[in-house]
């Protein structure tokens, strides 16, 4: 039976009194289980994105020395950290007061349910803890086999294009999947056409060297009749495991990167509403008889340390604990649908209330199918936008500082939908496997209006070349001309389309 680490017996108490007001509240979550750490362990763990163990590289140590330096300085400090796992790992600082360990297991409690219960976590890997150790011991045994700078440096290159991903296809392309392992043991299965031989004779009538040339010549039919491949591909990685030059080790190592940033993908595409969840009831049952009348000003004093932020800079915790309020409040009130949409009377407006009273039930259930960007989509109204005083901003090159460009309700929504999708990042995807018909990948960059940053781009051709085995070439926009960047290898190439 798996148990609490060095929880003290008051907060072993406050464990349980906290979980069972959860349960009272309707929260659906994994078994937590606590452990308490100093600020040294917390840090390893949060560089090691919130596991104990994961596999040995440089990107850990440069993470758990700038968390060191920003806690060292004051500058940041880790409340709370929990894995998205059953049971749910979370972590408790030993040096934290009884009010910020009371806040940050009621914060936890949001998460795991959010969890456990929101659809676009429905696919994740629910042992990931241990799926993570084993990644570990795998790669361990590469660098056994093949020595460390040679394993690392090809990590290196993983990591360097792990978000060449299709977020949506857990959920959406089981049936492409189904076709690609389909086209893969077509390849495994393709054999030369044989003649039958006595075992002495094999080697003449049957020379392995003129099988092998037939058999490669099948795999060619077959990726010439796929159109290699049919339609564009999403999944970068994916494309790059099956048909990429890889060794048997690296393409492991390939599909453990992939397997973990798929992982994380998630939590990327609910940033917002699982921190605003979770502050939503945090603050709720802190609020519902947790807190103690002595610890008041302490818990303010964090709670606003947590909802604020610098001048420009958007606060996840604060736009998801506001929106979530202002949709109960609405809920509440019967302020939507129709009716509500179609009144013009200011004042109407403000003394309405239809007595609902469906706003908890209306958040429970945007909690369990929506992500940020349709959560934004469909409830960020223009009130509300006002009065949480959202503004996009520009950079001005003649008072070399950032100016405020807007507060018009469409280009705020706009901007905020335009940084969430895909996370921010550029959607590249795979359009040519055989592109000049020399064995060359093609990419195609997805035009949204935003060009790519050509240095990046550049040192991203150099890493997939490595994965792929032969020239790579992306395909974007400059200034409203298609343009392809290439690289073989040993340089590179930039030429307009033709």
């Amino acid at each position: 039976m798996l148990h609490d680490r060095d929880l003290t017996p008051e907060l072993l108490e406050w464990k349980d009194t906290i979980r069972q007001v959860a349960v009272d509240k309707g929260l659906d979550f994994f078994e937590v289980l606590f452990e308490m750490v100093d600020y040294d362990e917390m840090n390893m763990i949060a560089a090691y994105g919130g596991f104990p163990i994961r596999y040995p590289h440089w990107r850990w140590g440069m993470q758990f020395e700038e968390l060191q330096k920003q806690y060292s300085y004051g500058m940041a400090k880790i409340y709370e950290l929990v894995i998205n796992n059953d049971p749910c790992y979370a972590y408790l600082m030993r040096c934290n007061p009884l009010v910020d360990q009371k806040l940050v297991m009621s914060h936890v409690y949001g998460h795991s349910d959010f969890f456990k219960n929101n659809a676009w976590f429905g696919r994740t890997n629910r042992k990931m803890v241990d799926t993570i150790a084993n990644h570990a011991v795998r790669i361990n045994r590469y660098i056994d086999e093949h020595g460390k700078d040679e394993v690392e440096q090809f990590i290196d290159v993983c990591l360097s294009v792990e978000n060449l991903l299709d977020i949506h296809s857990p959920y959406f392309t089981e049936k492409v999947k189904i076709t690609e392992d389909q086209a893969d043991k077509e390849r495994l299965e393709a054999k030369a056409a044989r003649i039958s031989t006595r075992n002495y004779m094999e080697d003449y009538i049957n020379p392995p060297d003129v099988l092998a040339k037939e058999k490669q010549q099948i795999i060619d039919k077959i990726e010439e009749a796929e159109n290699f491949p049919p339609d564009p591909q999403k999944d970068v990685l994916l494309f790059l495991l099956h048909h990429g030059k890889l060794r048997s080790w690296q393409r492991d190592v390939l599909s453990i990167v992939r397997n973990e940033a798929y992982y994380f993908a998630p939590q990327g595409m609910t940033k917002i509403m699982n921190e605003g969840w979770a502050s939503f009831w945090h603050s709720n049952i802190m609020t519902g008889g947790i807190l103690d009348s002595s610890e008041l000003i302490d818990y303010a004093d964090h709670h606003a340390g947590t909802m604020g932020g610098g001048s420009g800079k958007l606060n996840p915790y604060k736009l998801g604990i506001e929106l979530f309020r202002d949709i109960e409040r609405r809920w509440n009130s019967g302020q939507h649908g129709p009716e509500w949409e179609s009144c013009e009377d200011s004042h109407g407006r403000v003394d309405w209330d239809l007595k609902e009273n469906k706003g908890l039930e209306k958040i429970y259930s945007i909690r369990s199918t929506h992500n940020d960007i349709t959560f934004i989509d469909e409830f960020m109204t223009e009130e509300f936008a006002v009065q949480q005083n959202l503004y996009t901003y520009k950079f001005d090159k003649s008072q070399s500082q950032y100016v405020l460009e807007s507060r018009d309700f469409r280009d705020v929504k706009n901007r905020l939908l335009d940084q969430l999708s895909n996370a921010g990042r550029p959607q590249i995807h795979v359009l040519d496997g055989n592109y000049g018909n020399r064995g060359d990948l093609l990419l195609d960059h997805v035009w949204t209006g935003t060009p790519l940053k050509l240095d990046y781009a550049r040192s991203t051709l150099e890493n997939l070349e490595k994965l792929w085995g032969r020239p790579v070439h992306l395909r974007t926009q400059i200034d409203g001309k298609v343009k392809i960047f290439g690289y073989n290898g040993s340089r590179h190439e930039e030429r307009n389309e033709s």
